[in-house]
């Protein structure tokens, strides 16, 4: 059974900047070449609500393919040693939800079908967009029955 594992991260007030330039430099290019990101449906800065909030949610087949993937990012020197101790110390919180889908509506595809690198990159809601199960369009009210 496909599970998402959202993850929340609350930063320390004023450390927002710090984190996006290191997952920008040294995090997700770590996750690109050890080729962890393949599961990854996106990263979210919060807005609103509760600030100073990094969220990224990630798709897996079942729980042994998340536990597998951990397993595989923490193994990654690169991930580990260039990204994660820089990282860590800007964290006040950390929260992690394992989620299914519901049974209605529409759900990610895999990320892997998404070009992660493009010279016209899109925004993040353009590409939640292309990941979204298309629907019909509603029928016309003005249709005969």
């Amino acid at each position: 059974m496909t599970v998402y594992e959202m993850r929340t991260y609350t930063l320390h007030v004023g450390k927002m900047a710090e984190a996006v330039k290191l997952y920008s430099e040294f995090g997700y290019p770590a996750l690109e070449k050890g080729g962890q990101a393949k599961k990854l449906v996106g990263y979210f800065i919060a807005d609103t609500g509760m600030i100073n909030q990094l969220v990224h949610l990630w798709k897996f087949d079942d729980d042994a393919d998340r536990r597998a993937h951990w397993a595989s990012v923490f193994a990654n020197k690169d991930f580990v040693e260039g990204f994660a101790v820089k990282f860590r110390p800007l964290l006040a919180s950390q929260e992690v939800k394992l989620l299914t889908a519901a049974p209605w509506g529409p759900h990610p595809c895999a990320p892997s079908s998404l070009a992660r690198h493009s010279s016209t990159r899109r925004s993040a809601h353009a590409a939640f967009e292309d990941r979204r199960v298309p629907r019909p369009p509603p029928p016309d009210p003005r249709a005969p029955p």
